[in-house]
């Protein structure tokens, strides 16, 4: 039994490969790991900047993909100076897809005030069914349904929401087109969420992802393709110059998005059968990294950035209820909804994963991120400008139900590495401070929340800002150089997100919605007569 573990803590569900801990994973404070590397170089990349991953990286947020141009990646894109940065958008009568919660929650507002009054809930329900049924059309059947034209350049996001390990290195636009040819959509009047919408916003990142004899590629090979075009001056050497690549979560997330853990199997590595399976084992998700950081050795990227991959129990959609399982632990009796409080939660009768079992995934999460740097340690030695981004470590430090409310929850390295997190001053500034909590707001504004959007699973675009800035430094570590927005002159010192700017787009931050009050009951209520978190978030991520 590894140290510091008691039997309270097993879960006798949990595969023997899954090492308890009794606390987080330190985090990394050194992207190099502490070894040196000598980069070469010369000449000028074609593509200044590449990413690779899931939801976090496509700009996921409140339910839908949408604004891609306040993804983290956009926003280093932008602070890089004048250079081309290709990505999808995604629009339509919903703003999004599959589906933007916060455009549902303001049009109810519109209708219907601050507050959703027991006599309303009729017509709530008729304006929620004509939003559901707007989106469902253009997506399916209207101009969102138009494929997007396969002889555009390759994006360099390459990020699609709700894949894991395996779909990257195997899912492609033409796997993703046969899917939708196989089941057809239905114009449902009961179910409204859009049909295949992961394999329609994956055709907008991958369509143009075709080699010379238009075989579609999967994002690994796509960036590959890239990287292949070389220098500017000669068009050899790296044509990538930065590679960043976060993906795993999904490999996990399925856990608290229905509640349910289910630990890979046989077929872990087959798509068409691994849905079943919540949380990957981690002997599995090294079968998987491995054969992922085997095709990343193949791309020609001067310098690669992997991030860990975050505890996903952190994420507020999953709340834990009761007291703290005993004095200075970091887990809860249950996890739930967050519009379920201490009174109203039934184990028996809520949808709930137990605290033994959180632990589990957290554990199993600290296994796969100790994997992804050995994987990056490796490649160092190997004389590679591999760097790590450590996510996890970040998420851990601004745990607000977690740590901040039990300071007798925090583990013995908290100090050791700064305590907690410090937002950029123009975040702090706010009233209240951003934190992790789910996003509450009302007539007077936000009043708790901030660095998770309204789906409690993905960051707001502060948050994505706080993601970008620290993979700027990161890349400044590396020597890449970032201009002004001309092109013409090199920025100098530490280059800074400009975060006023970021909140007055941010609208969750600079104007709140006004009906998030009352204990989430809106949110409640929307997924009690819709059940829009299990169809929506459950078969999206």
């Amino acid at each position: 039994m590894p140290r510091n573990v008691t039997p309270a803590m097993l879960d006798t569900k949990t595969p023997p490969d899954v090492i308890i801990r009794a606390e987080a994973r330190r985090p990394v404070t050194d992207p190099t790991l502490g070894i040196p590397v000598q980069v070469d170089r010369s000449g000028r990349p074609r593509h200044r900047l590449v990413t690779i991953g899931d939801s976090l990286t496509q700009g996921f947020q409140s339910g839908a993909i949408f604004n891609t141009h306040l993804s983290y990646p956009a926003l280093i894109a932008q602070e890089l100076g004048n250079t081309t940065f290709r990505f999808p958008s995604y629009g339509g009568p919903g703003d999004g897809l599959p589906l933007n919660l916060e455009r549902l929650v303001r049009e109810l507002e519109k209708r219907f005030g601050d507050t959703l009054d027991w006599w309303e809930f009729a017509p709530g329900l008729i304006v929620v069914r004509e939003f559901l049924d707007q989106v469902e059309d253009y997506w399916e059947r209207g101009e969102g349904a138009v494929l997007p034209d396969p002889q555009q350049p390759m994006n360099h996001n390459l990020a699609v929401y709700g894949w894991d390990l395996r779909n990257t290195l195997s899912r492609n636009a033409d796997l993703c087109l046969d899917v939708i040819e196989a089941n057809p959509p239905q114009d449902d009047f009961l179910n409204q969420i859009v049909e295949n919408a992961n394999e329609r916003a994956a055709l907008r990142v991958l369509h143009s992802a075709r080699d010379a004899r238009d075989r579609a590629l999967s994002p690994l090979r796509a960036a590959a393709a890239l990287g292949a075009e070389g220098t500017l001056e000669t068009g050899n050497g790296d044509g990538i110059e930065t590679l960043i690549v976060m993906i795993g979560s999904n490999n996990a997330l399925g856990s608290i998005l229905t509640f349910n853990v289910a630990w890979s199997d046989v077929g872990y590595d087959d798509m068409a059968r691994n849905d079943r399976y919540t949380v990957w084992r981690p002997i599995h998700f090294q079968a998987e990294w491995e054969k992922i950081v085997a095709e990343l050795k193949q791309i020609r990227a001067r310098h690669i950035i992997v991030a860990t991959v975050p505890h996903v129990t952190i994420a507020p959609l999953a709340r834990g209820v009761g007291g703290k399982i005993e004095p200075g632990s970091r887990y809860f009796p249950y996890y739930t909804y967050p519009w379920l409080d201490n009174n109203s939660f039934d184990p028996r009768r809520n949808l709930n994963i137990t605290g033994q079992e959180a632990r589990a995934i957290d554990s199993a999460i600290d296994q796969y991120n100790d994997m992804i740097t050995a994987s990056v340690q490796q490649a160092r030695q190997e004389g590679r400008d591999w760097y790590l981004f450590d996510l996890a470590g970040l998420l851990d430090r601004v745990a607000y139900r977690r740590y901040f409310q039990d300071p007798a929850a925090r583990p013995s390295w908290w100090e050791e590495v700064g305590g907690a997190y410090v937002l950029p001053p123009a975040l702090m500034a706010l009233s209240p401070p951003p934190d992790s909590r789910f996003f509450e707001s009302d007539r007077n504004g936000r009043r708790q929340g901030g660095i998770f959007s309204l789906d409690g699973i993905h960051p707001t675009t502060i948050a994505y800002g706080v993601m970008a800035q620290e993979l700027i430094k990161v890349m400044q570590l590396a020597g890449v150089k970032f201009y002004q927005p001309d092109g013409t002159a090199e920025r100098q010192g530490q280059v800074e997100i400009n975060f006023q700017r970021l909140i007055e787009q941010d609208t969750l931050i600079s104007n709140p919605p006004k009906a998030l009050s009352s204990g989430l009951s809106l949110i409640g209520w929307l997924d009690k007569n819709f059940n829009i978190f299990g169809r929506l978030l459950r078969s999206s991520f």
